[in-house]
């Protein structure tokens, strides 16, 4: 090997250096924008990318100020800006100085075309939306055994709801592979009833990271699930159409977590908030009810009570004593008012008259009543009735 002209590692990257950036000054553009990552030092960090390439870019925050528009992923952008080498780690980007919207990404448009196809189909209608279950004894989460995603639960469920129990379902979250594994996980998981809610998802990622969780089969096994489902697809600001067919979106996998515990979390504290509650409203009651005891003693409630009883009973013995009095009294009248009508009623009695002497005369042909002498005729058969007895006689001369 001829080493007369050897480079170190610095000198070759400077050599590309000086020829990439005398070459690319003053460029244009034109790709889909991904991975696109605001920097806290206020510098956004990006890719372009079209079906053959993908290239690193980046804004810095003086030229940033100029933009009239939030860029996100799956933007087409057009960028001027010149070629810049970092020899630090021996990759190239593009510094760009000026940035404006070329029109929609491919991926976001494809995004755009099935979210409309399957939200046609009703997939994503909340009439479809299944509510927690408010204990969840087993929760099944879909996604990489090996993600920080998992370990996120896994410490927020420890900690929120340590008597859970928490099955691992694994699937690749990246990859052409993911998608038809993630629809199988939870397939399964309906299919032996593996879980009371499901947890998909994954940490954030680019635009092109979180695809998988928008494959049409994925949607479909989410909507599809008797299991409740919590999508929890990225960061805050990701989505994936995913999110649209579960129960629940979380904006992270933390998030997620915590909501699947929240109830269980929640109810502990009312408990105990009612439980601190109705034991101070019964001390409180307890001891009213000392102080109001505190000035009796047993031979001053008894004075207290015969005090209360005693006008009562005398009370109650007048008015005895009036209302037998009152009936006696009307007793009296009503037996006076009977024998006066038993006077009266045998004062007018025929029986009592014919007691003085006096008899009813009829005619016993007739049977009328003589009360006249005008009423006989002489030869007329008359029956004369006294008290006891009867007789028969013919009348033999008639006086006016």
């Amino acid at each position: 090997m001829d080493v007369s002209g050897k480079l170190s590692v610095t000198e070759l990257t400077e050599r590309i250096r000086r020829c990439l950036e005398g070459s690319f000054t003053s460029l244009v553009v034109e790709g889909e924008l991904s991975n696109c990552r605001p920097a806290s030092s206020g510098h956004l960090y990006f890719s372009l990318k079209d079906a053959g390439a993908k290239i690193d870019a980046v804004m810095f925050r003086n030229r940033l100020r100029t933009l009239t528009f939030e860029p996100k992923d799956g933007m087409l952008l057009r960028v001027r800006g010149s070629l810049s080498v970092y020899a630090p780690r021996g990759t190239y980007s593009i510094v760009c100085e000026e940035m404006e919207p070329a029109g929609s990404g491919d991926i976001l448009a494809m995004l755009e075309e099935r979210k409309r196809r399957l939200a046609a189909e009703g997939l994503f209608d909340e009439d479809r939306k299944k509510p927690l279950p408010r204990f969840p004894s087993v929760v099944g989460v879909v996604s990489s055994p090996t993600g920080a995603a998992v370990h996120d639960i896994l410490n927020i469920l420890r900690r929120r709801a340590a008597g859970v129990r928490v099955i691992i379902l694994p699937a690749p979250v990246q990859g052409t592979e993911a998608a038809p594994l993630i629809a199988r996980r939870i397939a399964q998981a309906n299919q032996w009833r593996l879980a009371d809610v499901l947890i998909v998802g994954r940490g954030g990622g680019s635009l092109e990271d979180l695809l998988p969780f928008s494959e049409e089969a994925v949607v479909r096994a989410v909507a599809a699930s008797a299991i409740p489902v919590v999508s929890a697809v990225g960061h805050e600001i990701d989505w994936a159409l995913c999110d649209f067919a579960a129960d629940l979106r979380a904006p992270t996998p933390s998030a997620a977590a915590e909501h699947v515990s929240e109830n269980r979390v929640t109810t502990l504290e009312i408990i105990r908030a009612l439980v601190k509650h109705i034991t101070a409203v019964m001390s409180a009651r307890l001891e009213k009810t000392r102080l109001l005891l505190k000035p009796f003693s047993t031979e001053d409630l008894e004075y207290r009570f015969r005090a209360i009883l005693q006008p009562r009973l005398i009370r109650f013995d007048d008015a005895k004593e009036s209302l037998v009095r009152a009936l006696s009294e009307k007793v009296a009248a009503l037996r006076r008012r009977m024998e006066l009508s038993a006077a009266v009623l045998e004062a007018g009695s025929p029986l009592a008259v014919m007691e003085r002497g006096y008899s009813m005369v009829t005619n016993r042909r007739t049977g009328a009543l003589i009360r006249a002498a005008e009423d006989a005729r002489p030869g007329d058969p008359l029956s004369i009735r006294p008290l006891k007895g009867s007789i028969t006689a013919v009348t033999a001369e008639v006086t006016k």
